[in-house]
């Protein structure tokens, strides 16, 4: 047996600790496990693999986010937790969501965001309100300080370093003058802020609800759906080993809330890697390889860049 296959079969299936639907009903259109698992590639680290054959149009699993937060330009037209469209004004879409929110929203209310979330509406910012999300929800007991270890940082030079230290002396104060004591926001340091951030910038996932119905979008094998304008992002566990590919053979989507949902977008054979595409597969190479590079630090290699398609 190979090394690689050995590191592959010692490789816990990250899927078992994922919260798809282990402890729900399973969705409409999955009738067995996830036909995958997360193992080790040749060249791009930790994969997710077939465990079978799977066929074009399958939906492959689904996931529920490790953290989430509306996109600033959202907060009035969607539920404050599962992103789901809402009538004006309703933070919440059901009380399903109001109960589960709690793990952040009770520490969240008790402090005046208004000037964190202003500096991130004039400059452009929506990582560190995931920042934001996941410091409550730490404060609150719901999760720990090292809840983001597990998934791969960016690589962050010293001038993005420079550029987060207005964004984090004001989500510091901002709990100071809530009154939080220092031990509470003891974990808050500025080395934390930038290693989470660093760890978000690459696997936080922008989210547009698809439009159309479940069973239509379900069925289609395009690698591209019609959606409304992004209304957040979030950040899964599953979905955040998927290596990229400017020809996927797999393809996330969101259907009325945050909850992802993978399906194939052809036949794919037992025991290859599943990847996705990470940005518009519709740009020419240039454009690809830029993005890809600037905003998730890796030289795109795959067969359709090194065929200059």
């Amino acid at each position: 047996m190979s090394s690689l296959l050995r590191r592959r079969k010692a490789l816990l299936s990250i899927y078992s600790r994922s919260n798809g639907y282990a402890n729900e009903s399973k969705p409409r259109g999955l009738t067995s496990a996830p036909p995958i698992e997360v193992g080790f590639t040749e060249s791009a680290g930790r994969g997710v693999f077939a465990t079978r054959r799977i066929g074009a149009g399958e939906l492959i699993h689904t996931d529920k986010p490790i953290l989430s937060h509306p996109s600033l330009s959202s907060l009035d037209s969607v539920c404050y937790f599962c992103l789901k469209n809402v009538a004006s004004n309703l933070p919440f879409c059901s009380d399903e969501c109001r109960q589960q929110s709690k793990i952040f929203y009770d520490t969240e209310k008790k402090a005046d965001w208004s000037r964190f979330h202003e500096y991130c509406r004039t400059q452009g910012l929506k990582y560190p309100l995931l920042v934001k999300r996941l410091a409550c929800t730490i404060i609150s007991g719901a999760a720990t300080p090292e809840t983001l270890d597990i998934l791969q940082p960016a690589t962050l030079s010293s001038e993005m370093i420079l550029l987060m230290e207005k964004e984090y002396q004001l989500l510091r104060s901002t709990f100071e003058d809530a009154g939080f004591t220092d031990e509470q926001i003891a974990f808050l340091s500025k080395k934390w802020y930038i290693d989470v951030l660093a760890r978000i910038r690459i696997n936080s996932f922008r989210i547009e609800l698809a439009l159309g119905s479940y069973e239509d979008i379900l069925l289609s094998a395009a690698a591209s759906v019609e959606a409304e304008a992004a209304v957040g992002n979030a950040i899964y566990m599953l979905p955040s080993f998927y290596n990229h590919d400017c020809d996927p053979n797999a393809h996330i989507l969101w259907i009325e809330s945050v909850n992802a949902k993978l399906k194939a977008l052809r036949d794919i054979e037992a025991g290859e890697e599943l990847r996705i595409c990470y940005i518009d597969a519709s740009m020419d190479r240039d454009a690809r390889r830029t993005i890809l590079s600037e905003g998730f630090g890796f030289d795109c290699r795959c067969a359709r860049c090194m065929s200059n398609d």
